[in-house]
C-alpha cells in the first residue's frame, strides 16, 4: 500500500492526465467534479478585458404585454472597453471603480453578477473587484452588461469552473438583456429582449476597423423607447438582414441594410445627434455610419482617409470623444483580449 500523501499525488496526477487527454481525444471531465473545482481554480488576482459592442442592425419587432420590446439584432464585440480585476477575499464582496457616478453598492451589475454566481453554484467565494472604466454610460455600447458578463466569467475561473458556459448563458438572462451576448465568441444574433442568443460561429472576422464617436450628451433607454414612433419602424425581415450580413460581410453589405429602429426616436430627442451623424457620413473613408443601440454613440465602419484630420476635427471638439477600435473575437475556453 502507498502512504496516503503519495496516493493523493497519484490521484491528482491521474486527474491531470485525464483532463489533458480530453483536449486531445475530445471528451471532458464533468464540470461539476469537486476534484476539477479544486485542481483547476485560477490563481488570483485575475485581470480581464471587458469589451463593448455595437449593433450592426437593430429591429424593434413589437411591444410586449410586460412593456418590454421584442427585438432582433446582430451584435458584434469590439476592442474598446474596460478592465476588471478580481481576487478572492474573506467574507464579503468589495467593489471599487475609477469612474465617478458609478454605483459601488449592491445595485452594480458586477456585484449582482458575483452574487448570482454564488447563488447558482453554491460556492461561497467572495471577491474584491476593481473596475477601470473607459466606456461611457448611455452610449448604446453595452458597457455595464459587458462588466457583468466579465465578472461571471472571472468568478467562475476563480471558483474552479464549477459552471459550464451553457449554464452561465442561461443564468445571465436574470441580470439583464445584453449580458448574454458577451458570453458568445464575439458575434451573435439576439432576439427576445436581447437575452435569446444565437451564436454566429465562426464569428465575423476580427480586425475590421471602426471609429466610435460619442457626444457627451446621453439618452436613457426608456426615454428613447418612449419617443418611438411605431409607424416608422422598418419593415425589413430580420432574418434577411442577418443572411445578408453573413453572406456579404460588414463592408460589402449595402447601407440600406444598416438599420437601427431606435435612431428615429433618439434623433427626435437629440437633434444634435442627427446632425453629428450627417457630418460623419461626409467623412471620406468610412463605409457605413450608424448609431449603436439606443445611443448616443455613432459607429463608423472603416478608417478615414485623413485620420489625423478626422481626429483633429472630431476628437478635439468640445463635448465629443472618438474611440478607434476593431472587431474582436475569442477562442473556446478563453476570454476576450484587448487588441
Amino acid at each position: 500500500m502507498f502512504p496516503s500523501s503519495l496516493r493523493f499525488l497519484l490521484q491528482a496526477s491521474l486527474i491531470l492526465l485525464i483532463c489533458s487527454s480530453s483536449r486531445v481525444f475530445g471528451f471532458a471531465p464533468s464540470q461539476k467534479s469537486p476534484l476539477r473545482t479544486s485542481l483547476f481554480a485560477k490563481s488570483d488576482p485575475l485581470t480581464l478585458f471587458s469589451p463593448c459592442k455595437i449593433n450592426l442592425f437593430l429591429r424593434i419587432i413589437r411591444k410586449r404585454p410586460d412593456n418590454y420590446h421584442d427585438l432582433a439584432s446582430l451584435f458584434q464585440a469590439v476592442g474598446f472597453g474596460d478592465t476588471l480585476t478580481l481576487s478572492t477575499t474573506d467574507d464579503k464582496d468589495e467593489f471599487t471603480c475609477n469612474m465617478p457616478g458609478v454605483p459601488t453598492d449592491s445595485t452594480n451589475l458586477v456585484i449582482r453578477a458575483l452574487e448570482l454566481m454564488r447563488q447558482k453554484t453554491g460556492k461561497q467565494v467572495y471577491f474584491k473587484a476593481d473596475l477601470q472604466k473607459s466606456v461611457p454610460a448611455q452610449a448604446g455600447l453595452g458597457g455595464g452588461s459587458a462588466n457583468a458578463a466579465t465578472a461571471m466569467w472571472g468568478a467562475n475561473e476563480l471558483m474552479g469552473e464549477p459552471a459550464s458556459l451553457e449554464e452561465m448563458i442561461e443564468w445571465s438572462a436574470e441580470l439583464g438583456s445584453d449580458i448574454t451576448f458577451f458570453l458568445s465568441k464575439g458575434t451573435a444574433y439576439c432576439t427576445g429582449r436581447g437575452e435569446i442568443m444565437t451564436p454566429i460561429d465562426p464569428p465575423l472576422p476580427a480586425g475590421a476597423k471602426l471609429s466610435i464617436v460619442k457626444p457627451d450628451l446621453g439618452l436613457s433607454t426608456p426615454m428613447v423607447f418612449k419617443a418611438l414612433d411605431y409607424d416608422q419602424l422598418s419593415k425589413e425581415d430580420p432574418q434577411m438582414l442577418l443572411d445578408t450580413f453573413l453572406k456579404n460581410g460588414v463592408v460589402e453589405t449595402d447601407d440600406k441594410y444598416y438599420i437601427n429602429d431606435l435612431e428615429q426616436p433618439a434623433f427626435d430627442c437629440l437633434p444634435e445627434l442627427k446632425a453629428l451623424k450627417e457630418e460623419l457620413l461626409k467623412v471620406k473613408g468610412f463605409d457605413h455610419v450608424m448609431m449603436s443601440g439606443s445611443g448616443t454613440s455613432i459607429f463608423c465602419i472603416g478608417e478615414p482617409d485623413d485620420k489625423e484630420g478626422f481626429m483633429k476635427e472630431f476628437d478635439s471638439r468640445d463635448g465629443v470623444s472618438v474611440f478607434n477600435a476593431e472587431f474582436i473575437t475569442r477562442n473556446d475556453g478563453c476570454w476576450f483580449e484587448k487588441p
